[in-house]
């Protein structure tokens, strides 16, 4: 369940990817209606046709050109104000797409693992985007640039120096990003007309978070959709529990493709394209519709995911951290990303987590798809 949890935490940025390519295979030209960024021009790129996306979730109170979310929606979410939760990266998921069409693999980054991040020494991989981000908006203040000019050319650093974080932390070049921020969940949520996710057991986080749900499969919309995959209070494994979460939320996204049509309902694919347009950044070089027939692979079911193992938990400056080995990180990430063939000696690959899953009453899981039960 662990992996599981770990392997797709935007998560949603690939239901994200998914539905704005569903919505390509209509209409080319609203391609150019998603906010792209140049932060992948001239960068290292995957040989032998490989494709590896790196989709980051931003935990930010701030809308794409840096204005606070209107109170009353931040008071619907439970969220607090804009000045709070700064520009983390709460989610780290990368797609590796073999060439061709082998089975994808996902893997989950742990925010807090404690990682080298360049040019600020060592700090939680979530944080390097936070800290680019700063240091450059403070100098572009000082020049004298406004916003939301500046807003979009300092989230440009804080994009990049995530990138080359984990480029440098996985030893594998990202051809492609897609960055979306908070409170996507609650407007992909409601694109979808509700996401079917599944309790272990009841939770009351009304103080944080604001979840307050039973136990048993249900389906979330708007709100309750954010407050799903935020809450870390309460829970066995913390934060740990919280990346479950929102892992379960997109196995719920990705089942709701594959089970009810939404790349043929033009209604559904014109909503997801205005999620898209507000929540969402990709690299300028995404060909979205050249995407799309891996798209829909993905969603139906051709995909893999994995969690990057830690060491165990230490304090650093004050902070509870993850302790990883960087050296057993990338033997790990080129095991599955390039498994060897199989013989009699040949090692085991690593393997994805096991899932609970809920059942109806009839015994045959939820439409047809698999709903993780998570805590």
């Amino acid at each position: 369940m662990r992996k599981w949890a770990r392997k797709i935490a935007v998560a949603l940025s690939i239901a994200v990817v998914v539905s704005s390519g569903g919505f390509h295979f209509f209409s080319k030209a609203a391609s150019n209606a998603i906010p792209r960024s140049k932060v992948l021009q001239g960068a290292k790129q995957s040989l032998n046709g490989d494709t590896n996306i790196l989709l980051l979730g931003l935990d930010s109170r701030r809308d794409n050109d840096g204005n606070p979310i209107p109170k009353e929606i931040s008071k619907l979410l439970h969220v607090g104000p804009a000045s709070v939760g700064g520009y983390n990266t709460n989610t780290m998921i990368l797609i590796h797409l073999p060439a061709g069409g082998k089975k994808a693999v996902a893997v989950s980054i742990p925010r807090d693992d404690y990682v080298n991040v360049p040019g600020y020494g060592m700090k939680k991989i979530k944080e390097a985007y936070g800290y680019a981000k700063y240091a450059e908006d403070s100098k572009l203040y000082k020049e004298g640039i406004q916003q939301p000019a500046r807003e979009h050319l300092a989230r440009d650093a804080g994009r990049a120096a995530a990138i080359s974080t984990v480029s440098q932390f996985l030893g594998v070049p990202i051809d492609h990003f897609a960055e979306i921020n908070m409170i996507g969940f609650y407007d992909l949520a409601n694109a979808l007309g509700g996401i079917q996710v599944c309790l272990n057991k009841a939770v009351n986080d009304s103080k944080y978070s604001g979840a307050v749900f039973p136990a048993g499969l249900q389906t979330i919309t708007g709100a309750d959709a954010l407050k799903f995959v935020r809450q870390r209070h309460g829970l066995p494994n913390g934060d740990l529990d919280r990346t479950h979460r929102q892992q379960a939320f997109i196995a719920g996204v990705i089942t709701k493709f594959r089970t009810q049509g939404i790349f043929s309902d033009i209604g559904k694919i014109s909503g997801l394209l205005d999620v898209a347009k507000k929540d969402v950044v990709i690299d300028s070089g995404f060909d979205v519709l050249g995407f799309l027939p891996q798209a829909k692979a993905l969603t139906s079911g051709n995909i893999k995911f994995h969690t990057l193992p830690i060491e165990g938990y230490v304090m650093r400056n004050g902070q509870s951290v993850n302790l990883v080995d960087e050296v057993k990180i990338k033997k790990y990430v080129q095991e599955l990303f390039n498994p060897k063939p199989k013989g009699p000696s040949a090692l085991p690959s690593p393997k994805p987590t096991k899932i609970n899953y809920a059942n109806l009453a009839s015994g045959k899981a939820v439409d047809g798809g698999k709903i993780p039960c998570v805590n």
